[in-house]
């Protein structure tokens, strides 16, 4: 052997460039799977955040609909009630059993109301075929309500049930003499 140095072989300085380079290249590579994997990641966090929040909606969309359900069942009874109240002659209006049964309303009203429930001011007001159903026309001032049949009612701003009314049909209503 020699006491020469080693001699290098042509290209051989080359050699850390081009494993730098390559290991540049591959760095690259990774980073751009890195970040194709995380917007995956990312995508798929968002579309579970979304289905999770319409499964909440839905569930509370069915349980709405369920109280709409139930409550329709119930106004008929809570009409029948209330002519039942306007039925009570005023000589028997202070007596405890007419009180009870005016508590009884006023209980039944504000469950309603907790519930979400609201009735439609009909009578003088303008005929709205969203929240109105005229049954009649009569005498009286032309689209507006001068008499209410049956009270309309919205659960949580949504119409329940129309109020069944009569309409002026423009014709001015006769003089009681």
């Amino acid at each position: 052997m020699n006491d020469k140095e080693p001699e290098t072989m042509p290209g051989a300085e080359q050699a850390p460039e081009l494993d730098i380079e390559a290991l540049q290249k591959a760095l690259g590579e990774e980073k751009q799977k890195a970040e194709g994997y995380l917007a995956n990641w990312q995508r798929a966090q968002a579309d579970f955040t979304n289905y999770k929040r319409r499964i909440e909606q839905e569930r509370e969309d069915f349980s709405k609909m369920a109280n709409a359900s139930m409550i329709l069942n119930l106004l008929p009874v809570l009409d029948d009630f209330e002519r039942a109240l306007h039925a009570i002659p005023a000589e028997q209006a202070g007596k405890d059993w007419a009180e009870g049964i005016k508590l009884v309303d006023r209980k039944f009203h504000a469950t309603l109301e907790a519930l979400g429930v609201k009735s439609i001011k009909a009578q003088g007001e303008p005929f709205d075929p969203n929240f109105h159903e005229a049954v009649k026309q009569d005498k009286g001032k032309e689209g507006i309500i001068i008499n209410e049949v049956q009270k309309g009612y919205l659960l949580n701003g949504k119409l329940l049930r129309p109020s069944a009314v009569i309409v002026g049909n423009g014709e001015a209503p006769e003089k009681e003499e």
